[in-house]
């Protein structure tokens, strides 16, 4: 059985973010990695899996699975505050997603009340290009 890498996408509410990002990857993905849609509900898992993410899971127990598995994580800065994404990020999804062993891409939001100092004045748009753009220069080694 070939040895697959995975790329999680993890986003809450209506999945527009996560599914932004799963559009950017799968047109680049090399051979050999999976983009798995993680949502927190079933509204943004089934963004992400109709902007082209190969599976979907959804909830607590899917972030705190696949996080573990996870090589790579993209996903609003929210996905490692606990009770980030208004609520939607429980204490326990966060410190799976922020102790994984994979690398971590975030998006800058200020829905979250997290201010990243040092960050540019970018449209979303931006931030979700280079966003996509870094988890494919991991993938590429």
């Amino acid at each position: 059985m070939e040895d697959r890498r995975l790329v999680m996408v993890l986003d809450g509410q209506g999945g527009g973010i996560g599914a932004q990002l799963a559009r950017l990857l799968v047109r680049g993905m090399p051979a050999g990695w999976e983009l798995l849609a993680v949502g927190t509900n079933v509204t943004a898992t089934g963004a992400m899996l109709r902007a082209g993410a190969a599976q979907g899971a959804t909830g607590e127990n899917a972030v705190l699975y696949n996080a573990a598995r996870a090589d790579i994580i993209l996903g609003p800065v929210g996905i490692v505050l606990a009770n980030g994404i208004m609520g939607e990020v429980s204490p326990a999804m966060a410190s799976a997603v922020s102790g994984s062993r994979g690398a971590k891409i975030l998006i800058p939001t200020s829905t979250c009340g997290v201010f990243v100092a040092g960050t540019e004045d970018l449209r979303l748009e931006e931030y979700l290009r280079r966003a996509a753009d870094k988890a494919l220069e991991l993938m590429n080694g």
